[in-house]
């Protein structure tokens, strides 16, 4: 079916970090970052579970899962709701993605298990910025990497510098 177009491909790829919600048993969400999200192929994404009991514990219990994927710097990525299958070493899709992440961080680096989702659905991401501040894409890009280089030249948030807080001690 190919739900995953090459642009929500691209923003996977950007996004060095993206989010997976579950559901615990009580009902309530979990939210876990995932550094090692990608496009297995055009209905798959998949993650290692790296460090995730509470993720694994929730999938078991039910499959749903919705990662989110965002490109800081453009701000905008895609919502993918789905199904996941959690899969075990040995199997081709744990080893490809277990390679990858051996090759990013190096020997030793753990991975209990893969998670292969199954997209269902996938949805974009706006920042409010394309709809009310009438923003195009290159100019959110050049101002974000503006601000994200500031905080990493200075160590100091921009949006904050001029507005120092007073210690009213």
């Amino acid at each position: 079916m190919n739900i995953i177009t090459d642009d929500m491909r691209d923003i996977v790829a950007r996004a060095m970090l993206s989010f997976a919600a579950t559901v615990c048993p009580d009902g309530t969400p979990n939210l876990s970052p995932k550094g090692s999200v990608r496009v297995h192929d055009g209905d798959h994404l998949v993650f290692m579970d790296i460090a995730s009991p509470n993720t694994i514990a929730n999938l078991e219990a039910n499959p749903g899962i919705e990662i989110n994927s965002i490109d800081v710097f453009r701000r905008r990525g895609y919502r993918f709701k789905g199904t996941a299958k959690l899969i075990p070493a040995g199997e081709e899709v744990y080893e490809d993605l277990h390679a990858w992440l051996l090759d990013l961080n190096g020997p030793g680096y753990p991975a209990h298990q893969a998670v292969l989702v199954q997209v269902e659905r996938a949805e974009p991401i706006l920042s409010p910025a394309y709809t009310f501040g009438n923003a195009t894409e290159h100019a959110l890009t050049d101002s974000w990497t503006d601000r994200y280089r500031a905080v990493n030249d200075t160590g100091t948030d921009p949006s904050t510098s001029h507005h120092p807080i007073e210690d009213n001690r």
